[in-house]
């Protein structure tokens, strides 16, 4: 049984992807910074003999590597990490304070850099391993209206980060691959002031938003596949390859 690390697993797409590595029979880490909404998903999960959780803010490098300690400590191995822990909010450039992307930094780059480091220290031992980043599709196109320069400019840190783990790991048999999603249904669009997400479904060619499910499915794609590295696909519904009119 292999072992994945999933941070910011209690709501939305993390506990999508933990709910079907679960099903899959993968031994599973789970992270949040909000403790109350961590233990809630530990215990509807169930699966307790597969499921460890590691409650921590991302940003601070000791949570990175208590995620790893625990997965080798539990389970024996750390095959796979999802950096899936994030924030995102629109703000208007000219508003942005150094606070702001601090804070974005921080916790989206500054997290996935420093996890992925201990990560990889614990995979070079076992011989392979599988980094998952969470992107969007936002850094490659940009959109007037959704004014977001700090958190975008955090994720395409990730994105170039992605590339060059790759690339400086593939020899060791690590592979690293970032998925972008598009506009998909979790309570990230609550966070950000979209109380519709179906009302941006004219920004995909499919007139639709995705679901945190079809990111799962890629999550597991990319887990499994030993030929898969340093790609970045959009998962967007058509989001980033064209416009209808």
């Amino acid at each position: 049984m292999k072992t994945i690390i999933v941070t910011g697993a209690s709501t939305g797409i993390g506990k999508s992807i933990t709910e079907l590595f679960l099903e899959k029979g993968y031994n599973v880490v789970i992270n949040s910074a909000n403790l109350s909404n961590l233990e809630n998903t530990y215990n509807e999960l169930g699966h307790h003999n597969q499921l460890a959780m590691v409650h921590g803010d991302i940003s601070l490098i000791s949570t990175g590597k208590k995620l790893i300690e625990t997965a080798v400590e539990r389970f024996g191995s750390a095959d796979v990490l999802v950096n899936n822990a994030g924030i995102f909010e629109p703000k208007s450039f000219l508003d942005v304070e150094e606070k702001d992307l601090d804070l974005f930094l921080n916790i989206n780059l500054k997290g996935t850099f420093f996890t992925s480091q201990a990560a990889i220290k614990q995979m070079l031992k076992q011989g392979e391993g599988s980094i998952i980043n969470i992107g969007t599709v936002l850094v490659d196109h940009a959109i007037d209206g959704f004014p977001a320069t700090a958190p975008i400019s955090s994720k395409g840190g990730i994105h170039a980060l992605t590339r060059q783990l790759a690339t400086e790991f593939g020899k060791n048999n690590i592979r690293v691959n970032a998925i972008a999603p598009g506009i998909i249904r979790s309570p990230l669009q609550a966070k950000t002031g979209v109380d519709n997400a179906d009302s941006l479904a004219g920004l995909h060619l499919l007139k639709r938003i995705g679901e945190t499910s079809d990111v799962a499915q890629l999550a597991l794609y990319l887990a499994e596949s030993n030929f898969v590295t340093g790609e970045i696909i959009n998962l967007d519904g058509g989001h980033v390859a064209g416009h209808s009119i």
